[in-house]
């Protein structure tokens, strides 16, 4: 009917705000392997979301006088030189809460399930401060691992953070997932974050967990190898905050992050494709902070801020054993301590 044309059309026209729009707006002038370099937009923050004219996202990673780094969350396929870029005014924010327990995501909170799309309760930032001193508890409650080798001599407490260190293929993943499975039946939320793994290591990781873990009080984040380098660098800081929301609860959260030398060399990448100077072995110098951040975000917090707990178990790749190469030496000193797994013990059956 026409009347009830006009009322739809009236009703549309209500919500809209009619007038002059302000816009940050700027121009793409390089694009490659997952980095844009844009011309334009002065007013951008650090870590800002910018979208993209075909509807890609990235985030502000180097502010120059005359040029800014974005790193794309999105594929480039269909980012070229001259497109229009446009400044949101946030930052990267990822959905959190019980909507993502027993859920396959990647780091923006997009479901890879096939499950349909998380209708999470609010959003949190994905860099947020660590707590203050002030804020935070002894560390008495025990993290169960469900390894008697690891339980006994490396007494693993809540709020802690426990670097599991070692070669290539020496059980590393294994023995993150057995910890994890261990919990099945203990009150703490489980995350596991995979950074540029194979699709057929993270497949059997969930697989593990699906079978003998309980999956309903998991998260799994996933940016594997093939995912931009934006969405491999953000996923650690996005699996966060995301266990930080049931910290803030006061619930206990463990979160294992497979690993953090392959979000490294990701760091690396950035940097030297947004033309950041080199700093020792080639890494940038910040590679020490972006995981010291990170960390320092584990923590036992105080009875006044809920008495919640959030226990990290990141991850670190040696070569030939090399404990006091940069990264494993970076990972070492800000932890509390280390499981490390020797290749030639492994290979022995120990």
């Amino acid at each position: 009917m026409p009347r009830d044309w006009v009322a739809s059309a009236q009703s549309a026209l209500e919500g809209t705000t009619l007038g002059p729009r302000a816009e940050h707006r700027g121009r793409v002038e390089e694009i490659g392997d997952g980095v844009a370099m844009i011309s334009g937009l002065r007013d951008v923050r650090l870590d800002e979301v910018l979208r993209f004219a075909g509807g890609q996202t990235g985030f502000a990673r180097v502010l120059d006088p005359d040029r800014i780094g974005c790193v794309l969350l999105d594929g480039t396929t269909k980012v070229e030189a001259g497109d229009a870029v446009f400044g949101t005014g946030e930052v990267i924010n990822v959905p959190v809460g019980e909507a993502l327990l027993g859920r396959i995501v990647d780091p923006l909170g997009r479901p890879l399930d096939g499950k349909g799309p998380v209708l999470a309760q609010s959003h949190l930032p994905i860099e947020r401060p660590a707590p203050s001193i002030i804020e935070r508890d002894l560390v008495t409650e025990p993290v169960q691992t469900g390894v008697v080798v690891v339980d006994t001599l490396f007494a693993l407490g809540r709020g802690q953070r426990e670097l599991i260190v070692g070669d290539h293929s020496t059980g590393k993943t294994t023995l993150a997932i057995d910890v994890l499975i261990a919990q099945a039946a203990s009150d703490m939320i489980c995350i596991y974050v995979a950074v540029g793994q194979k699709t057929s290591s993270v497949r059997r990781a969930i697989d593990a967990l699906q079978r003998h873990g309980n999956f309903a009080r998991c998260i799994v984040v996933v940016a594997g190898a093939s995912e931009a380098p934006g969405l491999q660098w953000i996923a650690p800081y996005a699996g966060m905050s995301m266990a930080e929301y049931f910290r803030d609860k006061g619930q206990h959260a463990l979160i294992v992050f497979d690993d953090l030398s392959k979000h490294a060399a990701t760091h690396r990448e950035i940097a030297l494709l947004t033309r950041q100077s080199p700093g020792r072995e080639a890494y940038p110098g910040d590679v020490f902070y972006i995981h010291a951040r990170l960390l320092e975000r584990a923590s036992k917090l105080s009875n006044d801020r809920g008495g919640g707990s959030l226990t990290a178990l990141p991850i670190a790749e040696t070569v030939a054993g090399n404990l006091s190469a940069y990264i494993p030496t970076n990972l070492i000193s800000i932890t509390d301590g280390q499981i490390v797994l020797d290749a030639a013990l492994f290979h022995q059956g120990q």
